[in-house]
């Protein structure tokens, strides 16, 4: 008669995440029995969905030189054209939020400006028409894919936004009391967008790259800035100003170092261009 303990030693391996299913095959890692359907290969034999997710989990991704992840899936850029479209079409679609409404509560107006400090980066986010945002979107992706990949999600991410800032402090410190310039309202993602032309410059001379296509491209964007009919150059320049010194930070930081440079390079800039802000109220 047969033991219950000698039945158990005779009985086939399950797997232990299908019990139902035999598996004389067994993980390398664990030596547990593992079926098909949990089966991962590997360099050296077979391992089991759980050894593989803890060896991926713990495995360092690459890194670029500029201290961001080959494996990018560009998150934060689409994250930003989401909120952007997102924003447009609130501006359209929804009854009472007209895009002449939302843009006076939340676009950038110089003359306004101290008493809601909150307009230096939503009007990053507004749009006056389809064409306005399909430029300014397409931009960002083609940019935001390259650029993101190369110096990581914060980096990229406090350049796009210092960029926005930037470009509004620009307007402010343009625009005079009793002027036109005064009440005209502004706004679009085009500071931002112009601080990555700059960052994508300085990545380029950072590795030893030709940089005369984007120059070109600065170029064109520039005479168009000017010469064009409600196009705020002022903004442009300023998150191109704005892009250009925080992303110089950010590629010439030491390497040992250069999380911590970019950090504190981070903060003196928001520092800078709050200061400059309240400086220019106080001028008022």
């Amino acid at each position: 008669m047969t033991s219950k303990n000698s039945f158990a030693q005779q009985a086939p391996p399950v797997c232990p995440r299908h019990p139902d299913t035999v598996a004389y095959v067994r993980c390398q890692r664990c030596d547990r029995p593992t079926c098909p359907a949990c089966q991962v290969p590997s360099s050296v034999g077979v391992h089991c969905v759980d050894c593989a997710r803890r060896s991926q989990a713990g495995r360092r991704q690459p890194r670029t030189l500029l201290g961001g992840n080959m494996v990018s899936d560009a998150l934060v850029t689409k994250i930003l054209i989401g909120l952007c479209v997102i924003v447009y079409a609130l501006q359209i679609l929804v009854p009472g939020l007209a895009a002449q409404s939302l843009e006076l509560r939340l676009g950038f107006m110089p003359v306004v400006a101290a008493q809601e400090p909150w307009r230096f980066l939503t009007t990053a986010f507004l749009h006056a028409d389809y064409m306005h945002i399909g430029f300014n979107m397409l931009t960002l992706w083609v940019l935001g894919r390259t650029l993101e990949p190369l110096l990581g999600r914060w980096r990229f991410t406090s350049i796009y936004l210092l960029s926005a800032l930037g470009g509004s402090t620009m307007i402010y410190w343009l625009s005079w009391p009793g002027t036109e310039s005064w009440l005209t309202l502004t706004v679009g993602a085009s500071g931002a967008v112009f601080g990555l032309f700059s960052a994508m410059f300085i990545v380029q001379r950072r590795f030893g790259r030709d940089t005369s296509g984007i120059m070109a491209l600065v170029g064109i964007n520039a005479v168009v800035s000017i010469l064009g009919a409600n196009i705020s150059w002022q903004g442009h320049l300023g998150g191109l100003l704005v892009g250009g010194i925080v992303s110089a930070i950010y590629a010439w930081a030491p390497r040992g170092k250069r999380k911590a440079v970019g950090i504190v390079g981070t903060i003196v800039v928001v520092i800078a261009l709050v200061a400059l802000n309240l400086l220019r109220a106080f001028l008022v």
